[in-house]
């Protein structure tokens, strides 16, 4: 290749990056590799093999390194001193050369190995610049379209922007109209690299979409004067949330609820009917266990005298139901939102008979 080839080859290489979105060091990196398999396969060697590629200063190199001995034993990295005065008069019995090779010896097969592993090397780095577009915005609520369903999974395709994932059929909630070009919410809980290269990670069951559409509905939450300090979920079904007001003119619950409940409203129906319970956040933990299994009316909390994270909570007998809730949920909720074992017992300090085996 002639300085004026390298500087041209420089150039495109630029071009197609810009083109592509995609950095230019890393396209380089795919392009060394290639030209070294291709090296292998003509030449052998293993470790042996250096490409210098610097479009700053139009360099452009390969080399292959080989040891001079007295007798060949590795022809693939060893030469003799009269193989080696052939290349370098500088050559000696015991050091290394390196030996310059043109890129047109590498013949047709080692360009056809070039253009396929830059060109699988492209659809790779593309396909990462997609999911960086969800690392920008990780642990946010972002809109998504919905490109394409498996017909067998159930898993969505979603597109935001320039970035491309799938959300999972355990992802999805049961209400959620799952159709191509149907505009979604979805949380992005984490890029996370694999076995197949970067992996955003989306969510519509996950606490976090809860938080950022509370966030993105009620404005004191979003300038910080009311704080959620915890949210625990039951997709589909069942929300309970922690929140504490930072301004004492401003109440918590009814900020998150809104005027005539519009501001929790539009949550639920976005939601598609979940429940939604707001509680006020306490550092005390009874209050907070109290305020946490509501709608139940609490009698008492005794904390466990041994200083676990637990506690006996007694409610009218005629509340008992209410309070643990169908098949457990208003109970098991409330232990995910403190953080407290909770164990419900009735005022009379004996269980119904009829009460269920779930209930109880």
């Amino acid at each position: 290749m002639t300085n004026k080839d390298i500087v041209e080859f420089y150039d495109a290489l630029k071009m197609l990056a810009k083109e592509k979105g995609i950095d230019v060091e890393y396209l380089l990196d795919r392009i060394r590799n290639a030209i070294i398999v291709a090296v292998k396969k003509d030449f052998g060697g293993n470790e042996n093999i250096f490409v210098v590629m610097n479009p700053e200063t139009n360099e452009f190199s390969v080399t292959i390194r080989k040891s001079v001995v007295e007798e060949v034993t590795n022809p693939d990295e060893e030469l003799t001193l009269d193989q080696a005065l052939q290349f370098t008069k500088r050559a000696k019995l015991g050091k290394t050369i390196d030996i310059k090779l043109d890129p047109k010896r590498f013949g047709r097969i080692a360009a056809q190995s070039a253009k396929h592993v830059l060109r699988q090397g492209i659809r790779e780095a593309e396909k990462n610049q997609q999911v960086l577009e969800f690392q920008r915005r990780k642990q946010e609520l972002v809109t998504a379209v919905i490109t394409r369903i498996d017909p067998r999974s159930g898993a969505a395709t979603i597109q935001v922007g320039k970035g491309e994932t799938v959300l999972p059929k355990s992802e999805q909630m049961e209400c959620d109209n799952i159709v191509e070009g149907a505009h979604i919410k979805v949380y992005v809980v984490d890029v996370k690299e694999t076995e197949k290269g970067l992996r955003a990670l989306v969510s519509r069951t996950h606490a976090g979409l809860v938080t950022r559409l509370f966030e993105n509905e009620v404005p004191e939450i979003f300038d910080g004067t009311v704080e959620i300090k915890s949210v625990a979920r039951e997709a589909g079904s069942r929300t309970k949330m922690a929140v504490i007001s930072h301004d004492e003119n401003v109440d918590a619950v009814g900020a998150c609820i809104g005027q005539r409940g519009t501001r929790v409203a539009n949550i639920v129906d976005e939601l598609g009917g979940e429940k939604i319970d707001i509680v006020e956040y306490s550092d005390d933990p009874a209050t907070f266990i109290a305020a946490a299994l509501a709608p139940a009316k609490v009698l008492g909390v005794e904390m466990d005298p041994e200083g676990a994270k637990a506690c006996r909570v007694t409610v009218p007998d005629a509340q008992l139901s209410l309070a643990i809730g169908n098949k457990g949920q208003n109970a098991r909720l409330a232990v995910k939102l403190t953080g407290w074992k909770i164990d419900i017992r009735p005022e009379s300090g004996f269980y119904g008979e009829d009460m269920d085996e779930d209930e109880e």
